[in-house]
């Protein structure tokens, strides 16, 4: 067990979630506070096991290279513990086949690692570090009812056993964050308190996915331990085929706007055989399934601005989905809660005065470029609703132009990764060396 004591920011903290984002929250707030103390209403499994809770969990996860980099950070040696729990490493270019714009890309190596994983299982080694941690209590089957206030900041929780529904009790904290998912009350109780609430920005998608799991022992999904095929205007589904531990392939199939791919065996097939990567479709032709399809729908990403507020509830902070729900398309998700953790261990060296203005304004400028990478690929297709300006548009032709540059040099579909991964900006995409290497593979009659 690894011993944590507060540095004196306060004596104790509570999460309300125990879903990845909330976990990293707790990591976070055991460097600062006394005690941490983790509340969900599931009942969490010892191990790698799907949950009620985390609807999303049996669906292609994984872990992008910043995401890896910032949970070993985090809690050093987690990766080591990913892979030995079988979980494969592979590089985003090297290691796949990736099909953007129905283009398959130039292998290289892009030292972009990623940890392929099932959500359980990365959820499940977070919840074992963050638990083994001297301070922090994770406490399920336990629902958060509403907060508790005095002298405009909040006090504590007010909290009752799942299944009891007069067993209330107050629990008191100096600190209250917000790790309630797509199901936080936060506006609610904002409401209820006579705080104003934040605006919220909506990207209309209507995501439907599927995932199914496979045992396929000869070979991997394409030689490779990973397929991806991208949606782009011309063909708006997508796919992908990806190693996982135990031997596993999770077969993912996903349609916009309305276009909801099947779950049987046939439909899935007729599906798959529709995409740029015929491997995805020989995985369904070749393995045996392990369970059933699962569906799952995202009918919009959104993202509260809470740092537009003129006033806030002293000592309570909102992450992960509770605050921005990106399209899970792009695999963003478990990256955004570990910079998120990030900031609010950062903030918390220099104390809580002003706490949350100083958390929701850090956040608000991380989460701009992870936003910015997904609706703008969502804006891509005529059919979402969406401000889009002449230089959005500029923009975006020489985009499509990279993207097929990216079938013929490697450098290019690199560039293209990282800024995928979130290890570069968007902005490094316009670099001008890279912008003349695009102009070249477009136009290869002029000389380089």
């Amino acid at each position: 067990m690894e011993n944590r004591s507060g540095s004196g920011s306060g004596r104790h903290a509570v999460v309300i979630g125990g879903s990845v984002a909330g976990l990293l929250a707790a990591r976070a707030l055991s460097i600062s506070y006394e005690r941490v103390t983790v509340l969900d209403r599931d009942a969490l499994p010892a191990g790698p096991v799907a949950r009620r809770g985390v609807p999303q969990g049996r669906h292609v996860h994984g872990v992008t290279a910043r995401g890896a980099a910032g949970l070993e950070a985090l809690f050093p040696g987690f990766l080591g513990d990913l892979t030995a729990a079988g979980a494969p490493r592979a590089d985003a270019l090297a290691d796949y086949h990736y099909y953007l714009d129905g283009h398959k890309l130039a292998r290289a190596l892009a030292d972009t690692p990623n940890y392929l994983a099932t959500r359980p299982l990365i959820e499940s080694l977070i919840r074992d570090r963050a638990g083994s941690l001297g301070n922090v209590t994770i406490e399920d089957r336990t629902e958060v009812t509403g907060l508790l206030t005095a002298d405009g900041r909040v006090g504590g929780v007010r909290v009752r056993p799942l299944g009891a529904e007069h067993a209330e009790s107050d629990l008191e904290a100096d600190l209250v964050v917000d790790a309630a998912g797509r199901g936080s009350r936060a506006v609610t109780w904002l409401t209820e308190l006579g705080y104003p609430t934040p605006d919220e920005t909506v990207v209309r998608t209507n995501v439907v996915y599927v995932t199914r799991h496979f045992r396929q022992e000869a070979g991997q999904p394409g030689g490779r331990q990973a397929v991806v095929s991208g949606a782009f205007p011309a063909n708006p589904r997508s796919g992908a085929a990806v190693r996982q531990e135990n031997g596993q392939i999770a077969v993912f199939l996903a349609g916009i706007l309305g276009d909801e791919p099947p779950t049987d065996d046939a439909g899935m097939l007729a599906f798959a055989s529709t995409l740029a990567a015929p491997e995805i479709a020989e995985v369904l032709r070749t393995a045996a399934p392990i369970d059933e399809a699962a569906k799952m729908r995202n009918p919009a990403s959104s993202l509260k601005h809470f740092e537009k507020l003129d006033r806030f509830l002293e000592g309570y902070l909102v992450v992960g989905d509770a605050m921005g729900n990106f399209n899970p398309l792009y695999g963003q998700g478990i990256t955004v809660a570990v910079i998120e953790a990030e900031l609010l261990e950062s903030l918390l060296r220099d104390g809580t005065g002003q706490l949350a203005r100083r958390y929701f304004t850090g956040a608000a400028q991380l989460l701009a470029e992870p936003w910015a990478l997904a609706t703008g690929s969502d804006l891509r297709f005529p059919g979402v609703e969406g401000v889009r300006s002449t230089q959005d548009e500029q923009a975006g032709q020489y985009l499509d132009q990279l993207r097929a540059a990216a079938a013929t040099d490697p450098g290019v579909g690199a560039a293209f990764l990282k800024v995928a991964n979130m290890l570069a900006p968007i902005t490094s995409l316009f670099d001008p060396a890279l912008a003349a290497r695009v102009h070249r593979s477009a136009s290869p009659g002029v000389p380089g």
